[in-house]
C-alpha cells in the first residue's frame, strides 16, 4: 500500500486538522503537490511568497493533516481593490487553483474553512479556479478554457502534429533566420512583454513580479528569447512542473509580427521540449473566442473548459472584471496609446490588483 493510499484510508476514518501554511512546511507541502495527480504548478507553496513579495497580498495557504500527515491543501489569496473588488481566490494570477485532496471529506472540509475565512474577511466573493466542477449551485464562469496537449520527443512529428496552415506559419519563421536564446534575460523578456501587454490596453506587471518569480522557482523557470540581428523581438518565461512545461507570460515588439517571430518561439520552446522528454506542452488559458484562443487552437491544441466557481458573501452577483466588459473598454483605448515607459510605470500599481 503506498503512503498516499494509507493517508487516504486514514483521513476517511480520523480527525483532520486544518491549519496555516508556515514556513518550515513548505517542503512537505511541495512533496504532496509533487505527487498529487490533481496538482497543479500553481498549487506550489512558492506563490505564498510571490503573492506576498511582488503584491504585498495576505495570503491563507491552509493544508489539512491526519496523524501529522499532509491530506489536503487549499492555496489562498486576497486581492483587495477599491477598483476591482475584494476577492478570497485560489489562485490568484494563476489559471489553475482550488483544492486538492486525498479524499472528498478532505476537500469539503478544507472548501468549507475557506468559505469560513471569507465570511471572517467580509470579502465580496471566495473564487476557486478548478479544471473540473465542483460546485454545481455555485454561481460560475465558463468565459476560459485551457489548453494542454502530448508532444513528442521526434522534431518531425511535433512539426507534422500542428495542422498545415499554423505549419506553414512557422516554417516563415524558420527561414527568418532568427536566434535563439535560453538564457535568463529578464530584461529582454520584460522588454518583449510589456511592449505587447500595453497594445493589447492591458497594464503591465512589475519588473519585481518577475524577478521574484525567478528567484523563487528557480531551476523550474526558463526564459526563450527571440532575437533578429541581435534585437529582442519576443520572448517567453516558462514554468517547468513534473512532465509539462508551461509558457506562461510573454510577448513580441512591434517586428514580431512581420518576423513571425512569435511562432517561431513557441515552435522553438515546443521542440525542445520535447527533445529534453518533456511529455506535455500546457498552453494556458485564453478567454472563449478571444485572439489567443484562436492562436491556440490553431496549433492543433483542443480546449478544455476551466470552472471557476464563487462563493458569494457581499457580492450580489459573479464579478465582471476582465477585458470584455464594456466599462473598461475607454480605459483599455486610452491604455494603449501610453508611451511604454509610461505605461511600465503606472500599470503595476493596476494589475497588482486583477489577480
Amino acid at each position: 500500500m503506498s503512503a498516499i493510499q494509507q493517508e487516504k484510508m486514514e483521513s476517511t476514518s480520523t480527525d483532520i486538522h486544518i491549519t496555516q501554511l508556515s514556513a518550515v512546511e513548505f517542503e512537505p507541502w511541495d512533496d504532496f503537490v509533487n505527487h498529487h495527480e490533481e496538482a497543479t504548478f500553481f498549487h506550489k507553496a512558492g506563490w505564498k511568497t510571490v503573492l506576498e513579495t511582488a503584491f504585498g497580498h495576505s495570503c491563507y495557504f491552509l493544508l489539512a493533516k491526519v496523524n501529522n500527515n499532509i491530506v489536503g491543501i487549499l492555496p489562498l489569496a486576497r486581492v483587495n481593490s477599491k477598483l476591482f473588488g475584494d476577492a478570497l481566490i485560489s489562485t490568484p494570477f494563476c489559471v489553475y487553483g482550488g483544492v486538492v485532496a486525498n479524499d472528498e471529506q478532505t476537500a469539503k472540509r478544507l472548501e468549507q474553512k475557506a468559505c469560513e475565512i471569507a465570511d471572517e474577511l467580509q470579502v465580496d466573493y471566495l473564487e476557486l479556479r478548478n479544471k473540473k466542477q465542483r460546485h454545481p449551485d455555485w454561481p460560475s464562469k465558463d468565459m476560459y478554457v485551457y489548453f494542454r496537449k502530448e508532444i513528442e520527443e521526434d522534431e518531425e512529428k511535433n512539426l507534422a502534429a500542428i495542422p498545415r496552415k499554423q505549419r506553414a506559419v512557422v516554417r516563415k519563421g524558420i527561414k527568418a533566420e532568427l536566434d535563439v536564446s535560453s538564457a535568463k534575460d529578464l530584461e529582454a523578456l520584460y522588454l518583449a512583454y510589456s511592449t505587447s501587454v500595453r497594445n493589447l490596453g492591458t497594464p503591465v506587471f512589475s519588473k519585481k513580479y518577475f524577478s521574484t518569480l525567478l528567484e523563487v522557482f528557480g531551476d523550474e523557470t526558463g526564459i526563450t528569447t527571440i532575437s533578429k540581428d541581435k534585437q529582442t523581438v519576443s520572448s517567453v518565461l516558462s514554468f517547468y512542473f513534473k512532465d509539462e512545461v508551461l509558457p506562461y507570460y510573454g510577448g513580441g515588439t512591434s517586428a514580431a509580427r512581420s518576423l513571425k517571430a512569435n511562432d517561431f518561439m513557441y515552435w522553438s520552446l515546443l521542440k525542445k521540449s520535447g527533445a529534453e522528454g518533456i511529455k506535455y506542452f500546457d498552453y494556458g488559458r485564453s478567454k472563449q473566442n478571444a485572439g489567443s484562443y484562436s492562436f491556440k487552437k490553431n496549433w492543433g491544441f483542443t480546449p478544455e473548459p476551466l470552472f471557476y466557481e464563487y462563493y458569494l458573501v457581499k457580492a450580489n452577483a459573479i464579478p465582471e472584471v476582465n477585458p470584455n466588459n464594456p466599462k473598461y473598454a475607454f480605459f483599455i483605448n486610452m491604455w494603449r496609446r501610453l508611451p511604454l515607459p509610461l505605461a511600465n510605470f503606472l500599470g503595476p500599481f493596476i494589475s497588482k490588483s486583477l489577480g
